[in-house]
């Protein structure tokens, strides 16, 4: 097998799906355009036995990259269960993007950051900027010129969002109205056990911006533990919008996308700077991903469904929801940023 690194500049079609970061190494596998497209996540669930794959060291991956090289990729950043899958998925189906979501290699990324600087690093600090340099690199490859690569982030990392985009790229803010945003959790098992496994990390992450220790997790029901989580995530895409450049993030309603979906997909088009009449976004909102689950399309659900999903929340945990709200309405009077977060709701809720 031909070395993925024996030439300038490693091509797309190699992939850094795992990167080590106590050996320094990073594991790259081959994948073809149409593999790209019809991954979920691109973590070890879109492995497959028969891929070719290399293990090669960080240093060799990094000085194969050039000065030259594209840096340009655009981000998607989400608070989870807002659509963002499904949204990737849709803009991906145009030409000129080449859609990438969840590459692990991002999440490593934001682990190291989050660790910078603390005596058990494993990275040298003064290192990350030009790690962070390669990494962007690698994302931004694409497999023509004028296509245009974009990372869907997993929710969590858009905590180092200010660091993870590059200079000029855009970057979609996709969001939930903390109602939508409880009935969805509250309405899947999966969900719920997400939560459950979460809510300590989400919870610590929240006191962190709200600069107190204002909360106890087991005295929390779990109505107030998803509203937790919601305002841990919105307060994170909200820093992102502050510290990232004017006119660089979108923010998207995922209920407004869908009550409007050709008019939301070119608009959305339009800021990332890709070709889409309305003719087109027309077609775009009307093809079968539409009507399928985006996590696993082989299963079906759609607007419809996930409407009757909804409806059954809230009659099967209107209690729950009650809660949340209440606890939101609570933490917003103690920390101005989830007020912000809220005020863009009150009508909605």
């Amino acid at each position: 097998m031909t070395s993925p690194v024996a030439t300038p500049a490693p091509p797309p079609a190699w992939f850094p799906q795992l990167l080590d970061p106590i050996n320094d190494r990073v594991l790259l596998v081959r994948r073809s355009e149409a593999e790209y497209r019809d991954a979920a996540f691109l973590d070890e669930r879109s492995l497959r036995p028969e891929q070719e794959r290399q293990v090669v060291d960080w240093p060799a991956l990094a000085a194969s990259v050039s000065a030259e090289a594209r840096r340009d990729v655009h981000y998607i950043f989400h608070i989870g269960h807002v659509g963002s899958t499904l949204i990737s998925r849709l803009l991906g189906e145009l030409p000129d993007l080449l859609a990438l979501r969840e590459p692990l290699v991002v999440r490593t990324f934001h682990d190291m950051l989050e660790e910078r600087g603390q005596a058990e690093a494993l990275w040298d600090p003064a290192s990350l900027p030009a790690r962070l340099d390669v990494m962007t690199a690698l994302l931004s490859r694409t497999f023509r010129p004028e296509q245009r690569a974009m990372v869907k982030a997993t929710s969590f990392t858009s905590e180092s969002a200010a660091e993870l985009v590059p200079a000029g790229a855009k970057t979609l803010l996709l969001m939930a109205s903390p109602q939508r945003y409880i009935e969805t959790i509250l309405a899947g098992d999966n969900s719920r056990r997400d939560l459950r496994a979460t809510a300590a990390a989400r919870l610590r992450r929240l006191h962190r911006r709200s600069g107190a220790h204002r909360w106890k997790l087991w005295e929390m029901t779990e109505g107030e533990k998803v509203a937790m989580a919601w305002a841990a995530e919105m307060t994170s895409l909200h820093q992102a919008r502050e510290t990232l450049p004017e006119g660089a993030t979108l923010w998207t309603d995922f209920d407004s996308f869908l009550a409007a979906p050709a008019e939301s997909l070119q608009a959305l088009a339009s800021f990332l700077g890709l070709e889409l009449d309305a003719d087109g976004a027309g077609r775009l909102a009307r093809h079968p991903l539409m009507g399928r689950y985006s996590k696993a399309i082989e299963h079906e659900f759609g607007p419809r469904e996930r409407a009757a999903l909804l409806a059954q929340a809230r009659r099967d945990h209107s209690e729950a929801i009650a809660d949340g709200l209440r606890w939101l309405d609570k933490a917003a009077v103690e920390v101005p940023t989830v007020a912000g977060c809220l005020n863009g709701f009150a009508t909605v809720r």
